[in-house]
């Protein structure tokens, strides 16, 4: 079986705060269970939303230079991914929202298939909203998604508060677990001849008639 490689992604403007500490949880599952890791920060400079252009169709990649093409360079060689927020507003912040939206409209190709993961981290509320509005990227992609014993939530004001929730970080062990488990599964099924299935051709309607 070939080395498998998993990419989390940390999606918070702080580089080792609370999403950080909730993805090492995840890690070290992973790397127990023979899976290869890297944490990938999204970083806290401006990254840009998409605008629709399409140019990345042409050029391979989207035209804005910054992290999201780092990431597809990096997730063609990936098996899975976990992709990590803070909550702001009850919602996915502000950089990680822009960056997935790109990620997967520039680089889905190099995503679809692969098995994928959301943790959130919040103080206090909106956790199960962010959980939700994460999903729906691998959803729409084709992606197998990822699960725990409980949504994939840790809370605390600060790394060492995250450190205190007990069944927040038995939670992430549990997603790190399962995920490697499902990345062996479709590695030994690829073994045996068992493909990823191939997709129609999108069929897109409007719904105005």
């Amino acid at each position: 079986m070939k080395e498998l490689k998993a990419v989390l992604v940390n999606g918070s403007p702080h580089e080792k705060g609370c999403t950080y500490t909730a993805l090492c949880e995840v890690e070290k599952e992973l790397n127990r269970n023979g899976i290869s890791t890297e944490i990938f920060w999204v970083g806290n400079k401006p990254i840009t939303g998409c605008i629709g252009c399409g140019a990345c169709v042409k050029l391979g990649q989207c035209f804005s230079e910054d992290t999201v093409n780092e990431f597809a360079e990096l997730a063609k060689n990936a098996d899975g991914f976990v992709f990590g927020s803070p909550v702001h507003y009850a919602s996915m912040g502000g950089a990680i929202t822009s960056f997935m939206d790109r990620a997967f409209y520039s680089g889905g190709a190099f995503l679809r298939g692969k098995p994928a993961a959301s943790v959130v981290s919040c103080r206090r509320g909106g956790a199960s909203a962010t959980f939700d509005q994460m999903n729906k990227y691998f959803t729409i992609n084709s992606m197998p998604i990822v699960s725990s014993n409980y949504w994939n939530q840790v809370h605390g004001n600060s790394p060492e508060e995250v450190l205190q929730d007990e069944e927040g970080l038995q939670t992430m062990r549990m997603l790190g677990t399962n995920m490697a488990w499902l990345l062996k599964c479709i590695e030994q099924g690829a073994e045996n001849g068992i493909a990823f299935p191939t997709p129609e051709p999108k069929i897109r309607t409007n719904f105005i008639r």
